[in-house]
């Protein structure tokens, strides 16, 4: 049930992340608004005690919080700046929180627009999965001004359980971006690890088995390389929005002068994923291109 002291928070985006973040704001008895393009999104939400608003602007004029959890920059961008969007609802004091992944840059041109109306923005943005998000368990890399992470930090708390102030505006982007680097090279790291092993006619299970008793031990390990073994590549997030990851990878290196030729090739490894099998398999799915490997040396 809402409690009414505390703030209203609107949520635009109920997709795969954004409507288990807004069951976990409801129980913790946070007064809701939603928005979703697709209305039928929101017949759940509504009937565990969200309230639908038409438009962002109508809902950004009802709340003291707006969060936006949108698949990418430009559904961020129409849902803000946009006809009937969030700047055109939001009243000066409010709070806006990104939580989608954007870049750098996008997360600098919000803060200030939002700056420019007495409104505090932070980049917010989140990792653990579908998981994570039903679980309430998500680590969230947030950029802003302390006092505007203070204010978010109860929301934060209703969602996850990790939940860092990195630094000023952007911050948090590039913190997520170096998440997703990691990432996608280490689930292409176990790809190929077991694929050695298949060349050579060794059970990739057993290597496995192993490597999770030493050094190599790690979630993706334990979790992805199950999952790789048992062809399961049913998505807790599709491999598509890896090419996100990349775009901003690549743009941060560039503005930077900084090459990072690993995390670079493992994205390749992801481009090539998704043209291969297309975009909507898990990660994992980067395990199908050795597909073609059988034990050669005996």
């Amino acid at each position: 049930m809402a409690n009414a002291d505390k703030p209203r928070i609107g949520l635009i985006g109920t997709g795969l992340m954004g409507k288990p973040m807004a069951r976990n704001l409801l129980r913790a008895g946070f007064p809701l608004f939603v928005h979703n393009r697709t209305v039928s999104k929101l017949a759940e939400l509504i009937a565990a005690g969200a309230v639908a608003s038409p438009t962002p602007k109508a809902l950004a004029e009802q709340c003291d919080i707006v969060i936006t959890m949108l698949i990418d920059w430009e559904t961020t961008h129409a849902a803000v700046f946009g006809p009937e969007g969030v700047l055109d609802g939001i009243r000066s004091g409010s709070l806006f929180i990104d939580m989608g992944t954007t870049s750098p840059e996008h997360a600098r041109e919000l803060w200030s627009a939002f700056d420019a109306r007495g409104v505090e923005a932070i980049d917010a943005p989140v990792s653990g999965g579908e998981k994570g998000a039903v679980e309430a368990t998500l680590t969230i890399m947030a950029g802003g001004s302390e006092r505007a992470f203070a204010r978010a930090e109860p929301v934060f708390a209703a969602i996850g359980n990790n939940y860092v102030r990195i630094g000023d505006a952007g911050a948090g982007q590039i913190a997520k971006i170096s998440n997703q680097l990691i990432v996608a090279a280490t689930v292409e790291l176990v790809a190929e690890a077991f694929a050695l092993a298949r060349a050579y006619g060794i059970d990739p299970a057993l290597v496995r088995k192993a490597m999770l008793g030493g050094f190599a031990s790690s979630p993706i390990l334990e979790g992805q390389g199950r999952r790789m073994l048992e062809g399961n590549f049913t998505p807790g997030g599709p491999i598509k929005t890896h090419m996100k990851d990349r775009d901003n990878l690549l743009d941060a290196c560039e503005r930077a002068g900084l090459d990072l030729p690993v995390a670079k090739a493992a994205f390749e490894r992801v481009k090539m994923a998704v043209e291969r099998f297309g975009g909507d398999f898990d990660h994992t799915i980067l395990y199908k291109l050795y597909d073609g490997v059988t034990a050669a040396v005996s």
